[in-house]
């Protein structure tokens, strides 16, 4: 049985470059260096039918460490809520009012790129607090 290395995770949006950079932004992600014999990725797109100009883009994990993420061009646009999300872990280990603090502080930060702030899930007798949002394109996570 092959074991799995890496894994990727796609998500199907209107504005593929957009919400890459946002997701770098929130996780510190890089855009990738453009295809060989390119000097940047308008250069590389500039190549493209017309048809598919602006229909992908991708960020990744600067260490390596990290699933790298793409972002393809769909026609329709998001209905309604996603079955698989991303957990931002920003506040492991934190407990209380610092977790708390820690999930605002990152909350506001986020919501200044262009996040939508959804709920506070409070802590209960099985899990810590956790702040769920939306992406720019209306893509729930949680920051955890």
């Amino acid at each position: 049985m092959a074991t799995v290395r890496q894994v990727q995770i796609t998500f199907d949006c209107a504005e593929p470059e957009r919400v890459a950079r946002f997701w770098c932004e929130v996780l510190g992600y890089v855009v990738p260096p453009p295809p060989e014999g390119f000097a940047s990725w308008a250069d590389y797109n500039g190549s493209l039918p017309p048809e598919q100009q602006d229909a992908a883009f991708a960020c990744a994990d600067p260490s390596g460490v990290g699933p790298r993420l793409f972002f393809q061009r769909v026609p329709e646009g998001k209905v309604v809520k996603n079955r698989v999300h991303l957990d931002v872990r920003v506040g492991t280990g934190l407990v209380g009012e610092e977790r708390l603090a820690v999930l605002e502080a990152e909350g506001a930060r986020l919501v200044a790129l262009g996040a939508t702030r959804l709920e506070l899930l409070a802590a209960d007798e099985e899990n810590e607090s956790c702040l769920v949002m939306q992406d720019v394109e209306g893509n729930e996570f949680c920051l955890d």
